[in-house]
């Protein structure tokens, strides 16, 4: 048997589910004592499952795809900030071989992204045209860890605005096929207009969601579709609306709209019931690294602090198909000095992140 890890202080479980210990044997949660004489390593403090970042891309830049380097700073940066599960929500770039790494985040990978042809950002995704669309999702089910990503709507530039990218039905056909092969879908989607028809096509969960309102949010409670926020991407929003103003007024006064009800939008799914996740939308032109100041931003929009926390440990975990702390599982845990359910911003400076049963920093 290797050196045995034992967390000692408040080892949170779950959300009232506190205990005074727990070890790592063979890089397993186990809460049972080891044997006596064995050779242990000591930490101590306040200690939660590894946080989850439900909406992340590794190895995609503001150009699109990466080199490794560049995609294992990427996963560096996040693990060192405490998160240890990511839901990679689209990218263009192979990273299976971060799975041989028993130091770097576990990866649940959604594919490469699925567009409008010219609808979305260039070198991120498959741009194609509705009548192909069933057919690559099919492909990215069949290349993704569970779950697919398409962009919902996009700006228009016929419009001067943000506009739905797919047809209902091609929509209904495309969910039901990865439905069938055993993946769910989610979608981005910043505006109003797409939101009931992939709702009820079968959608499992939407990213960003601001375009949320009276009449669709009680519709994602009734089927149980999740929101991924991302509100630390929100709030570039108005630098965004700056820099389009010129071109689409339009767009540009509907970002800003966007922005200024974003927080009271999540409250009032949250208030309905729908599940929100923490997500940061890292990658791309976002930096890594962000969990905590998600969290801190749901705590913002009025998220309770300790449900804020469960979005991104065992609530996230459970909805990903991943374990916490179980007997067994993965030991994957961040340790910090103070009760981070008496305060979220704890979670900006963990005292020591624990990968695979060994003390990463």
């Amino acid at each position: 048997m290797s050196a045995v890890l034992h967390v000692t202080g408040r080892v949170l479980a779950g959300p009232e589910d506190v205990r005074d210990e727990v070890w790592a044997v063979d890089g397993r949660i186990t809460w049972e004592r080891p044997p006596a004489g064995v050779e242990t390593v000591t930490v101590r403090g306040w200690a939660l499952p590894g946080l989850v970042d439900a909406h992340c891309h590794v190895g995609l830049d503001a150009h699109g795809a990466v080199d490794a380097a560049t995609s294992e700073q990427q996963a560096l940066t996040d693990r060192d900030a405490g998160t240890l599960l990511i839901r990679d929500a689209g990218s263009a770039a192979d990273t299976r071989w971060i799975d041989d790494r028993d130091d770097l985040p576990k990866i649940i990978r959604a594919g490469r992204h699925i567009a409008r042809t010219k609808r979305y950002i260039r070198n991120y995704a498959h741009e194609i045209e509705p009548a192909d669309l069933v057919a690559y999702v099919g492909r990215e089910a069949r290349r993704g860890d569970g779950w697919v990503k398409l962009v919902g709507d996009w700006l228009d530039r016929g419009v001067g605005d943000l506009a739905a990218c797919w047809p209902r039905a091609e929509v209904e056909a495309a969910i039901a096929e990865a439905h069938r092969l055993g993946a769910r879908v989610t979608a981005h989607c910043f505006a109003e207009d797409s939101l009931r028809d992939l709702v009820e096509a079968g959608i499992d969960c939407v990213e960003h969601a601001t375009g949320l309102t009276e009449e669709t949010i009680p519709l994602f409670a009734e089927r149980g579709v999740a929101i991924v926020p991302t509100l630390v991407n929100i709030a570039t929003f108005p630098r965004l609306a700056d820099s389009g103003e010129a071109k689409f007024p339009r767009w540009s006064d509907h970002m800003r709209r966007l922005h200024e009800r974003r927080y009271d939008t999540v409250r009032a799914a949250y208030d309905a019931g729908v599940p929100v996740f923490v997500g940061t939308d890292a990658g791309g032109s976002l930096a890594h690294g962000l969990v905590a100041a998600e969290v801190a931003e749901l705590v913002t929009a009025g998220i309770p602090p300790l449900d804020a926390l469960a979005a991104t440990t065992w609530a996230a975990r459970s909805w990903l198909g991943r374990p916490a702390l179980d007997e067994g599982a993965p030991a994957d845990l961040v340790v910090y000095p103070e009760d981070p359910r008496a305060d979220v911003r704890v979670l900006a400076a963990p005292h020591c992140v624990i990968v695979n049963g060994r003390v990463i920093r």
